[in-house]
């Protein structure tokens, strides 16, 4: 008897909260417990959170300029746009980056369901 003999549909559920969320959790906990002792002031602290911005930045460009699915049939003004607001946004709101996902994705629907696309 198997875990998916009551319920196959909940197969995939399963196998998003083992093979995705659990190990990203597990290195979550253990930076936490591991940064208690680290000075956000420190060379390194900042190192590492301009490296994390860098990356963060250059993954939201990647998606912005080469879309995939049902992003490309966005114009690139659109998108350009978003990412406009999106950062404008991130400076508002103390470097929220929740507030620019928020503003990015928001000008990006409104802008779409405009168009009619």
């Amino acid at each position: 008897m198997s875990v998916f003999s009551a319920d196959p549909t909940l197969a995939p559920y399963l196998a998003l909260i083992l093979f995705g969320f659990l190990p990203s959790e597990i290195w979550r906990v253990l930076g936490v417990a591991i940064s208690h002792g680290i000075d956000e002031d420190s060379e390194l602290f900042r190192l590492v959170r301009s490296v994390a911005t860098v990356l963060l930045v250059g993954v939201v460009v990647k998606i912005v300029a080469l879309p995939s699915r049902e992003l490309a049939a966005a114009p690139l003004w659109t998108r350009g746009a978003a990412f406009v607001v999106a950062a404008a946004a991130f400076f508002a709101f103390r470097r929220s980056v929740f507030a620019a996902v928020c503003a990015g994705e928001a000008t990006l629907i409104l802008a779409v369901w405009l168009l009619g696309r």
